[in-house]
């Protein structure tokens, strides 16, 4: 068959791409540092493949990564935030319901709401896993159906790779009758319960990314995991503009093998067969990347036991993938303040960062209501939180350096 229409890739094109992969920066001035040749070899065979997008390397990489996670369906978007805001749709949140997540966490777990008109509220932290409280989540749905306002989704963020007491969590939602939606974006090749995160047993969908600072990385994509086809379908449809060719979703009789119906609003979510074939090339070292992290995790407690910082704590059930690794100072006995060491540890060349600002903190949410005291526990991590550096290339001697330039900030 002659086909409808090929791309004109020439070397020259290939040449650019292969340049670009092999940079510092491949999106949004993001470093990376863990390609290798067989990670451009799959970009440069969809380059000189019939299918730049809408092709069968995506369903390739989502079948393999629905097989690694013990899921039934996977539906790859072109970024987490996309992933969030249709499982958002999925899930049928709209104008008139809440959404509850954790303060701490990316701006993009609380926006996915916004984006489908519902009301947002949050719940505070654990003070041990950092991670959002079930307990005080069990507290706050007791008073919210008592007054009539629970949520219709909570987005459970699995912060540093790391899973919340999802069994809890899945307990609550079943009581209460609001879904839950795994914000795993940190927890790629990480698991809870003895399960890989993105089964699904404790959330009705799972939301990855692979931004190139992430675990793997596709350069920008994301991905929604389900165990139900009903919502698998409809996370399909929402990232084509709310499209389809199956007969059996349309209205009416269909009119040739051309015909196609929108049958809902949706919105041109797509990934690229390109990304998928990076995302595909990644996972085949994923089991080593998390090895890698795990390794300098438990490194960075054995060197830090004796500083003035709390080390993050472990969930029960929970083993982490370690996208970050974050330290409180325990200002009270250090003489420099938290700003101080922040900014100390930069000025050596210390890629320290700090995730995250408390959300409900923001400008934009502060414009709807949010203020200060509102999430104590939240505020006081943020006081005392730095993130120090984690990647798999992260040498025994970077981070002995790390680790001796934190000590003199903090004697």
């Amino acid at each position: 068959m002659i086909p409808y229409g090929r791309q004109n890739v020439d070397e020259a094109d290939i040449e650019a791409v292969v340049a670009v992969l092999q940079s510092d920066g491949v999106t949004q001035g993001a470093v990376i540092e863990n390609f290798e040749r067989a990670d451009i070899d799959a970009v440069v065979a969809v380059l000189q493949s019939d299918w730049l997008t809408q092709g069968p390397t995506i369903e390739r990489f989502e079948q393999a990564m629905a097989e690694r996670c013990q899921a039934d369906f996977a539906v790859a978007v072109c970024n987490a935030t996309a992933a969030l805001h249709i499982a958002c749709l999925a899930a049928g949140l709209g104008p008139g319901d809440y959404l509850w997540t954790t303060p701490n966490t990316f701006l993009a777990s609380a926006n996915c709401g916004r984006y489908c008109g519902a009301d947002i509220d949050f719940v505070d932290i654990d003070p041990l896993t950092w991670n959002l409280d079930a307990e005080v989540l069990a507290s706050k749905l007791e008073l919210a159906e008592r007054d009539g306002l629970l949520p219709k989704v909570l987005v459970a963020v699995a912060f540093a790779g790391q899973s919340c007491d999802m069994r809890r969590i899945a307990q609550l939602a079943q009581r209460y009758g609001f879904t839950v939606i795994e914000d795993a974006s940190h927890a790629v090749g990480a698991s809870y319960a003895g399960r890989p995160v993105g089964c699904s047993e404790f959330a009705a969908m799972t939301v990855f990314s692979f931004h190139p600072v992430k675990i793997i990385t596709s350069a920008e994509g994301g991905m929604v995991l389900t165990n139900r086809a009903d919502l698998a379908e409809r996370l399909q449809r929402l990232r084509c503009h709310g499209m389809t060719r199956d007969p059996a979703q349309m209205i009416g009789p269909t009119h040739g093998p051309w015909y196609y119906q929108q049958v809902e609003l949706g919105f041109n979510y797509r990934i690229t067969d390109l990304q998928a074939a990076l995302g595909l090339s990644q996972m085949s070292r994923l089991d080593d990347f998390v090895s890698r992290r795990r390794e300098l995790a438990a490194r960075y407690e054995r060197l830090l036991a004796y500083l003035p910082v709390t080390l993050p704590s472990a969930q029960a059930e929970a083993d982490s993938a370690w996208h970050l690794y974050v330290i409180r100072l325990q200002t009270e006995r250090i003489s420099r303040s938290h700003r101080e060491v922040f900014e100390g540890l930069r000025a050596v060349g210390i890629g320290v960062n700090l995730h995250y600002i408390p959300v409900h903190l923001q400008p934009y949410y502060r414009d709807l209501g949010f203020a200060e005291g509102d999430f104590p526990e939240a505020e006081r991590y943020y006081a005392e939180a730095i993130s120090l550096p984690m990647f798999p290339l992260l040498s025994d001697e970077q981070q002995d350096h790390v680790v001796e330039q934190l000590r003199r900030l903090t004697e």
